[in-house]
């Protein structure tokens, strides 16, 4: 696959600037992979499509306030800091960008807030844009780490083109956010209520969790047209053996697995054993997936609608199918769905 079949026409305006008024009302798009079938509902119409013994997988990473803004000493400049990961506890260094990059050089110090109580020391250069921060800091970790998210913001997609807001804080993050470390949201999951989750307790849909801390790498600009010459950055993906339980009995009673988001569905992938069965996974995962590709263990994907060239696309097309996928996309446009991560989802079985 080259990267150029990955373009379609996505006027500006579909791309939603803000999430639905009710998480579970967004629009549904229901693909049908061996009919060809193309069908149109309210989200919260997916409990129609499973079955009682089914089998739903989410990410129960937890989005933290990555962006901050200071500014730099002597000069004043106004810094954009993107918080990446934490490299050190102890000495509270931490892996960022920083936006305009050519201003900031090793030795330099950053004041954010009023300016005294966090305080960072630039101490590496790690890419171009990237750098190694040590926050200056005397407290406890548990209170740098409160006091640092406090004067963060909820970490947008820069096709957000606008500036985070109050709503931001809690309709960027899925209702069952647990394990703190993700910069990006698990997109699909942000169309489920608690409403939503208990009805499918009721039906008897079974729930269970892995941890993916999505990263940036989601949107790096691919630059090769060759896809196969292209490297995944690596996510941090935690697959316990109770999940691997669950879903093997699941498999091994021929009911389904469906995947909630491509960063389930690469963190099942990279997880596959013998027989279409998981196994447990502590540990980094760089699994690029694009078509063709033989999934064994999902059987349904949930998924957003994800903008042109994106990594995203590109495993949704080998889960559904190139064709398939793709006229689905010309029907969403044509039907004014809404794309990225605040947008409608489609729903492949």
């Amino acid at each position: 696959m080259k990267l150029s079949q990955f373009k379609f026409n996505l006027p500006e305006e579909l791309i939603a600037q803000f999430p639905a008024p009710q998480r579970d009302e967004s629009r549904l798009m229901v693909v049908n992979r061996a009919s060809g079938e193309i069908e149109h509902r309210v989200f919260k119409n997916i409990i129609d499509y499973f079955e009682e013994g089914d089998i739903m997988v989410f990410n129960d990473t937890r989005v933290f306030p990555a962006r901050l803004y200071g500014y730099k000493e002597k000069t004043g400049a106004r810094i954009e800091v993107f918080l990446l990961r934490e490299l050190n506890a102890e000495n509270k260094l931490w892996d960022v960008l920083v936006e305009p990059a050519r201003k900031i050089r090793i030795g330099n110090k950053l004041y954010f807030g009023d300016g005294e109580s966090m305080v960072a020391e630039v101490i590496d250069n790690t890419t171009s844009r990237g750098r190694t921060l040590r926050f200056l800091y005397d407290g406890s970790h548990e209170e740098f780490k409160n006091e640092l998210f406090s004067l963060g913001q909820p970490p947008l997609p820069q096709y957000i083109e606008r500036e985070p807001q109050e709503l931001d804080v809690e309709r960027y993050q899925t209702i069952y956010a647990a394990n703190e470390g993700a910069v990006v949201a698990p997109a699909a999951g942000l169309h489920f209520s608690r409403e939503l989750m208990k009805r499918l307790e009721i039906k008897g849909i079974n729930q269970a969790f892995m941890t993916v801390h999505s990263g940036l790498g989601n949107f790096r600009e691919i630059d090769v047209e060759d896809l196969t010459k292209h490297r995944m950055d690596s996510e941090q993906l935690e697959i316990t053996q109770a999940l691997v339980d669950m879903v093997n009995g699941v498999k091994d009673r021929h009911h389904r697995v469906c995947a909630i988001g491509t960063s389930v569905l690469r963190g099942i992938a990279s997880a596959v054993s013998m027989g279409g069965h998981m196994k447990t996974y502590t540990g980094w995962t760089n699994k690029f997936i694009f078509p063709p590709y033989d999934f064994t263990v999902t059987d349904a994907l949930l998924s957003n609608f994800h903008l042109p060239y994106s990594t995203m696309l590109m495993m949704v097309t080998a889960f559904g199918g190139y064709d398939l996928v793709m006229e689905a996309y010309r029907e969403a446009v044509k039907e004014k769905y809404r794309f990225g991560a605040y947008g409608d989802a489609m729903l492949i079985l």
